[in-house]
């Protein structure tokens, strides 16, 4: 009897005056504390993938990719540094990488952050970051990390050994990375935050921030002996164009899981980068095809790489029309310098990640300044004027260069100091897989 004469109540007049004052009442206290965070299922759904997809372009994308491109003797050395940084920069991470990354730094917030998240304190169960859980989004933003330094592998590859490499991977993370990171990503009061550049998914923090360190690191350590005299084959393309595939499929975690949510930008962020993936791809190919007469596996591979990593910057702002002009440009930028700017200067970049991402980088950081631009199919820049948005773009460029050109002369000097980075020449003519890891890939080599 009482259920049903509230239920009455609630249906007429009186029931709709309390509702209102309820509703009123419950509306100021919600205004007065603020809202909660709150957990969207879906945006948790999604960057759990994307997260997964990630670390999937590393392990065993890029593991494979450069595995491939190796000679036979040093196919295991490489596998194992992706494998070894994986591990090594995923705790230091921990120890300290998310918290400078990504915590407030006082008076050097323009630059990097402090110390309040070290060992992820206060990151529990029902820490929000956005709409996901806090443990999430730093994991999404560790494998992003982790993949940064693994690039530079290929610089060096085939050469160097592997606790100088661990030594100078250590470093560089800790003084290029999370800055350039921070600087990029950490919002207001972050040096290119408060610039307004456009970094959606990595431009400046990942490609050129790895390409010059690639760049630098294989001028210190010098050429692979017989180079540029000897051939120096990749020794199994089948592992490297899967592992370009795999590296396609990850990226759409790397760019549309950069949204850190389920919703339209994310789904334009897949879209234009499986655009200028494969404008690149195709572009590439044709070069091939005009210089050579025969497109090969490796430049398709390559291309598509190529139109990766430029359309990364842009991914979040730029439509359809402006991927393929991205994808087309880092692809005809990035095969001459693989080809033509490499050998005319004779610095062995072993895996062209200077050409590639270094390049592509700094093509897509810049353009990404024009294509945003709503009379372009873009979503918007975040100045009014296009030349001045590019204009930030190229210093941001111009910032992180520098910055990592400068950390990894230091960090090369110092490890070599220490540790000693190149390997002696009996090593390098045996491989390395036996000399640094007493193990080999084939019985016959």
């Amino acid at each position: 009897m009482r259920g049903s004469v509230l239920a009455h109540l609630f249906r007429g007049r009186v029931g709709g005056w309390v509702c209102f004052f309820m509703l009123a009442a419950g509306g100021e206290a919600f205004a007065a504390g603020g809202p909660e965070p709150a957990i969207n299922a879906a945006d948790t759904a999604w960057m759990i993938v994307a997260t997964a997809l990630v670390l999937f372009m590393t392990l065993p994308g890029l593991a494979l990719f450069y595995g491939g491109l190796v000679r036979s003797k040093n196919v295991l050395s490489v596998l194992v540094q992706c494998f070894a940084l994986a591990g090594v920069l995923t705790l230091l991470w921990v120890a300290y990488g998310y918290s400078l990354a990504f915590g407030n730094g006082g008076n050097l917030q323009a630059v990097i952050g402090g110390f309040d998240k070290a060992f992820l304190r206060g990151v529990t169960v029902a820490s929000v970051r956005g709409t996901i859980p806090e443990s999430l989004f730093l994991a999404f933003q560790m494998t992003f990390a982790i993949i940064t330094p693994a690039l530079i592998v290929g610089a060096f590859a085939e050469r160097m050994k592997f606790a100088g490499m661990l030594l100078f991977s250590v470093l560089w993370f800790t003084f290029s990375y999370l800055p350039i990171c921070h600087m990029a990503w950490a919002g207001d009061g972050a040096l290119f935050a408060d610039w307004g550049v456009l970094d959606f998914a990595g431009g400046t923090v990942v490609h050129v921030n790895a390409g010059v360190a690639g760049l630098v690191t294989c001028l210190l350590l010098g050429p692979r002996q017989g180079f540029p005299r000897e051939p120096m084959r990749p020794h199994n393309l089948p592992f490297t164009v899967m592992g370009a595939g795999m590296l396609w499929v990850g990226w759409f975690g790397f760019n549309a899981g950069s949204e850190l949510a389920a919703d339209g930008i994310a789904a334009m962020a897949l879209l234009v980068t499986h655009i200028a993936a494969a404008t690149g791809a195709v572009v590439w190919m044709a070069i091939e095809g005009k210089a050579h007469g025969k497109a090969s596996a490796l430049g398709v591979a390559t291309g598509a790489v190529a139109g990766l990593v430029a359309i990364t910057p842009a991914s979040g702002t730029a439509g359809p029309l402006g991927a393929i002009a991205i994808g087309a440009a880092s692809s005809l930028a990035g095969y001459y310098f693989a080809t033509t700017v490499k050998h005319r200067f004779r610095y062995d970049d072993s895996l062209d990640v200077f050409g590639v991402h270094g390049v592509g980088g700094v093509v897509g950081a810049l353009l990404a300044g024009v294509f945003a631009a709503e009379a372009l199919g873009g979503s918007g820049m975040e100045h009014a004027s296009m030349l001045t948005q590019v204009g930030y773009q190229a210093l941001s460029v111009v910032v992180t260069a520098l910055w990592s050109g400068l950390v990894s002369v230091i960090a090369f000097v110092l490890a070599n100091q220490l540790v000693g980075m190149r390997v002696r020449l009996e090593t390098e003519q045996t491989g390395l897989d036996l000399a640094e890891h007493q193990e080999q890939a084939y019985e016959i080599v």
